[in-house]
C-alpha cells in the first residue's frame, strides 16, 4: 500500500521562494527578505526559514555575500530540463500536440490522486487522458485529473483537443492562479490498458511523474499522472557540493 506523505514545512517555503525568483517577485541580484520577515510574512519558524534558505542556496537558487546577505542568483543551469515535465503538463496545447485524446469524463480517482487534490477516498473527478505521440509512436500517456468545483463554467469536459493549455484556461475562466508543482517520480508496472496505449511488452515498467499544481495556499487545482516507458528514459540531474 502506498501512502501519501505531505513535503516537509521547510519545502513547501523553498518552493513558494523559488516560484517567486522565477515570477520576478525577487529578481536576480537582489536581496531575499531576512530571516526576521520570512518568519513574520509565511509565520513559520526561524530553523524551517533557515532550512528552506539552506537548500536554496545547495540547489543554486541563492547565494551568501559577505556583508550584504543573502542574493538571488535566479535560475539554475540545468532547472528548466528538469521541471518540463510538470511545466509540459500544465501548458500542454491538445490541439497542437501530435496525440489524441483517449478518455475525457467525471471518474472515481485513485486513492493517490484522492490524497493529493484533498478529496476523500473513491470521490470523482473529472478526468483529460492524452495519448502524446512521437513519429506516430506513443511516448507519453498524461492523466490530469480536476476536481469538480474547477469544471463547471469551462470547456475541460469537452472532448475536442483544448487549446492553450490547462493552466491558462483555468485561470481565465475560474480567476485561480498556478503557485507551485510538486513533481514525485515512482516506478511501477503498467495496467493493462495503459500498457495497450503506451504499446508496451509485458514486464515493461514505467515511470510515473505524479505533477501536483497548487495555489498558494497550497490547493491543489491539477493533479497529473505523466506516465513513460522506462525502458527509454535516463533520469539525471547536476548539482553543487557544498
Amino acid at each position: 500500500m502506498a501512502y501519501e506523505v505531505e513535503a516537509p514545512k521547510y519545502v513547501r517555503l523553498a518552493q513558494t521562494i523559488q516560484q517567486r525568483i522565477e515570477d520576478g517577485t525577487y529578481p536576480p541580484g537582489t536581496r531575499v527578505p531576512s530571516e526576521n520577515q520570512l518568519v513574520q510574512s509565511f509565520g513559520m519558524s526561524r530553523p524551517t526559514v533557515v532550512r528552506a534558505l539552506e537548500l536554496l542556496k545547495r540547489d543554486g537558487w541563492l547565494e551568501s555575500r559577505q556583508g550584504y546577505g543573502t542574493i538571488v542568483r535566479g535560475r539554475p543551469a540545468g532547472a528548466e530540463e528538469k521541471d518540463r515535465r510538470g511545466s509540459e503538463a500544465l501548458a500542454r496545447d491538445e490541439s497542437r500536440t501530435a496525440g489524441r485524446l483517449v478518455e475525457v469524463g467525471r471518474v472515481s480517482v485513485p486513492a493517490r490522486i484522492a490524497s493529493a487534490l484533498g478529496l476523500p477516498k473513491r470521490a470523482k473527478a473529472l478526468v483529460r487522458r492524452f495519448l502524446v505521440e512521437e513519429d506516430g509512436e506513443p511516448v507519453e500517456l498524461v492523466s490530469s485529473y480536476f476536481p469538480a468545483s474547477l469544471v463547471d463554467g469551462t470547456e475541460l469536459e469537452s472532448t475536442d483537443p483544448l487549446s492553450g493549455g490547462t493552466r491558462a484556461h483555468l485561470e481565465a475562466r475560474k480567476k485561480v492562479r498556478f503557485d507551485h508543482v510538486t513533481e514525485r517520480v515512482s516506478a511501477r508496472l503498467p495496467e493493462r490498458e495503459e500498457a495497450e496505449l503506451l504499446e508496451l511488452p509485458e514486464g515493461v515498467p514505467v515511470l510515473s511523474v505524479l505533477v501536483v499544481a497548487c495555489d498558494a495556499s497550497g490547493q491543489a487545482l491539477q493533479v497529473s499522472d505523466v506516465l513513460l516507458p522506462a525502458d527509454r528514459q535516463e533520469l539525471e540531474d547536476t548539482y553543487r557540493l557544498n
